[in-house]
């Protein structure tokens, strides 16, 4: 299963947790709107969610376990209803307490599956964001071996690659939309310059764009080896900074 099937998978089971917490909500008769539906559909939500739980937040297992049932407790009360047992249709006297009583255990268990949502998302970025970082950090070797050995606009023009791939990301981690087809390091700091970082380091990112631009085209003059290195020296940090 893809990753973007598990994420939709996850969203589903907390789409349909509340749509069974609104079936132990009380109607103007005081019985739950639609029990039934509740009792039909609610151990195979519990079962598929259990899991994920399991896997993404074991921490809150056992919390979820218990808001389902309790194997410890001694004696039958408010405070104690779980959710087995308003499967069972058991009542609490005084007040005769109904099914109606595990609508917060229900409510608990989804907040649950939706911070197993949260912290699904939370991995599978931090996954991405290393193995890109990796990527980054191979590309940048293999700039700073060209610039030694003198190739220095190959050198800098893997820089330009590398800070568009890592903008491209900090767009999407800013929710800003580049509208321009192929964006280049300049269309970016424009983007960023109000949102993402101030006015002094737009100016060093602008500085950085126009060495990449001298080991792209062809200028009136070549970028100098210092140049280059800067550009290497300042892909680095911004990578590292810069999210």
């Amino acid at each position: 299963m893809e990753i973007n099937d598990l994420k939709e998978e996850i969203a589903t089971l907390r789409k349909k947790g509340n749509e069974l917490i609104k079936t132990l909500e009380v109607d103007k008769t005081g019985a739950c709107k639609d029990f039934q539906f509740f009792v039909r559909n609610y151990e195979a939500w519990y079962t598929k969610s259990l899991l994920v739980v399991k896997q993404l937040m074991p921490d809150k297992l056992d919390d979820f376990i218990v808001l389902y049932r309790n194997e410890k407790r001694k004696n039958i009360a408010l405070s104690n209803y779980t959710i087995s047992d308003a499967l069972r249709g058991l009542k609490i006297q005084p007040g005769n307490h109904g099914p109606e009583t595990a609508l917060f255990c229900v409510g608990r268990q989804i907040n649950i599956v939706g911070t197993c949502l949260e912290a699904f998302e939370s991995t599978i970025y931090n996954i991405q964001t290393i193995l890109q970082a990796d990527v980054f950090d191979s590309e940048l070797d293999s700039a700073r071996h060209l610039h030694k050995m003198g190739f220095i606009r190959a050198a800098g023009a893997i820089c330009g690659v590398v800070l568009e791939k890592h903008f491209a990301g900090v767009a999407i981690n800013h929710n800003i939309v580049i509208k321009k087809r192929d964006p280049h390091i300049s269309d970016y700091n424009e983007a960023f310059k109000e949102n993402v970082y101030d006015v002094v380091e737009w100016r060093k990112i602008q500085h950085l764009g126009d060495i990449r631009n001298l080991c792209d085209h062809k200028k009136d003059r070549d970028p100098t080896k210092e140049e280059v290195d800067e550009l290497i020296t300042g892909t680095e940090r911004v990578i590292k900074c810069i999210h």
